[in-house]
């Protein structure tokens, strides 16, 4: 009984001592994890220091750490080092995450910008060739042909055979003055029934047919009915000519003119083009598809295009040359547009443009770009969000040198020379050198002209000398001269 005690506190105490030493082991691979070498301790102090986790999807919510957000997608850290007061203005982002984004970065370039646009339409009847027949005298119908509203009927097709009795008895007085021998009333009498409509002795009788070969639109006589003076009895359209009306988009209503040639291509005739040109711009825009009607009239050679038939439309107008970004790069708000401008280092910025035509996947910039400047063709969404959670602003258009970072105050006007692109009634558009007053580089731009007047008697092509300064209304032209020399 002794002996079984003794075993068992040795045992107790055994165990006691081996608690104590592995308490010591565990407390000394603590120490070593906690109390690591200065070496050990210079990158954690290095860390940059994370204010949020965010994702870029959702830039509104914000996390104490990593995770997934609301949508389920993986949060990234926003670090209180970026865009600090020492770095230019905007976003930075590393490469792994550009290709994460799927970003494509291309330069603005100056190139031919193809205006042609693409349209639907449909063919409908030619509205201006519409025969109308007519009852030159009340009578009644005593025979009807086999015709009915749809068919298509040549030229002098019968439609109806009349009986007038005001010609029969006009005939009679005329045979019976007529063998008077008075030739004064003969000739009254004759007169009277070319009035009536008449065009021979017939006996009241007539046949009443189509004065041209198309399809009949309406036909409103029937066997035994009365018809009287004036009742129309058919409508005939004419089938030699139909009309295509295509819907162009609003955007482009300031490209189209009359007489710009046009090409159609008709699922039922594979393989086939249909040319023509724009023969009107109707006036009035259609409200909730935002489409002008443009008519082309069309040779229907054979009546092969039957009013219904849709129609593909190809508008063909002519390329020119200007300042050019893929349509995917520019972001409207519905407050103004912008682009996503990348620089080097991973910097991003977005900076407000305006635009002009588009065409080809391309959009034409008319101000806020120089060629050269590099722009977020693709993933600049998420960018975007990236900058608006920064509360970064956008580079105003003209407000700042686009490809200078030491631009000057504005003086009062600033000078240049340039090319004239175009005018209009209150702007010119023109391809000027830089502009070292204000860091400007070479560009093409859209001014305003506070004064009519001052565009007079200038044209596209002119090489000039100008002045202009920047209201709150837009870079402004203020003088303008020929450069001397011209």
């Amino acid at each position: 009984m002794n002996t079984i005690t003794l075993t068992r506190s040795r045992l107790l105490a055994a165990a006691a001592v081996l608690t104590i030493v592995a308490g010591g082991v565990g407390f000394g691979i603590a120490g070593l994890a906690t109390h690591a070498t200065p070496e050990a301790q210079a990158p954690a102090a290095a860390e940059r220091k994370i204010l949020y986790w965010y994702d870029p999807m959702i830039p509104a919510e914000r996390h104490d750490g990593p995770g997934t957000s609301s949508m389920g997608m993986k949060l990234i850290p926003r670090y209180a080092d970026e865009g600090g007061s020492s770095a230019s203005p905007g976003v930075t982002i590393d490469p792994a995450s550009l290709q994460r984004l799927g970003a494509r970065i291309v330069a603005v370039e100056r190139g031919a910008l193809s205006t042609a646009a693409s349209a639907t339409g449909s063919i409908e009847f030619n509205e201006r060739n519409v025969a109308v027949v007519q009852a030159r005298s009340g009578g009644f119908v005593q025979r009807v042909y086999a015709r009915a509203p749809g068919d298509v009927v040549p030229a002098g097709a019968p439609l109806a055979d009349l009986f007038v009795p005001e010609w029969a008895g006009a005939q009679t007085e005329y045979e019976a003055v007529r063998r008077t021998g008075d030739a004064a009333l003969t000739r009254a009498a004759r007169r009277r029934m070319v009035l009536l409509g008449m065009t021979g002795a017939n006996g009241g009788n007539t046949t009443i047919r189509t004065p041209v070969a198309g399809v009949i639109k309406t036909l409103g006589v029937r066997q035994g009915m009365t018809v009287s003076q004036g009742q129309t009895l058919a409508e005939v359209n004419g089938l030699g000519t139909v009309w295509l009306n295509a819907a162009v988009p609003e955007a482009l209503a300031g490209q189209l003119r009359v007489g710009t040639p046009v090409t159609a291509t008709l699922a039922a005739f594979p393989g086939e083009t249909f040319r023509g040109r724009i023969g009107a711009i109707l006036p009035q825009a259609e409200a909730t598809t935002r489409t002008l009607t443009v008519r082309v009239e069309l040779t229907n050679r054979g009546g092969r295009l039957r009013p219904g038939m849709f129609a593909s439309v190809q508008l063909n107008q002519s390329s020119r040359d200007a300042l050019l970004v893929p349509s995917e790069a520019v972001i409207r708000t519905g407050r103004r547009t912008l682009v996503m401008l990348a620089s080097d280092g991973g910097r991003f910025r977005p900076a407000e443009v305006r635009t002009g035509a588009e065409g080809g996947g391309k959009t034409e910039i008319l101000a806020g770009l120089a060629e050269g400047e590099k722009v977020v063709a693709s993933g600049q969404f998420l960018i975007d969000s990236e900058a608006s959670l920064s509360g970064l602003d956008a580079r105003p258009i003209g407000g700042e040198a686009q490809a200078s970072k030491s631009a000057k105050p504005m003086p009062q006007l600033a000078e240049t020379v340039g090319r004239i692109e175009a005018i209009g009634p209150d702007s010119v558009t023109i391809s000027h050198e830089p502009v070292p007053a204000i860091g400007w580089p070479a560009m093409t731009m859209t001014f305003r002209v506070a004064d009519p007047a001052l565009a007079r008697g200038y044209r596209k092509g002119d090489r000039v000398r100008f002045g202009f300064d920047q209201p709150t209304e837009g870079p402004t032209l203020r003088r303008i001269a020929r450069e001397s020399g011209r």
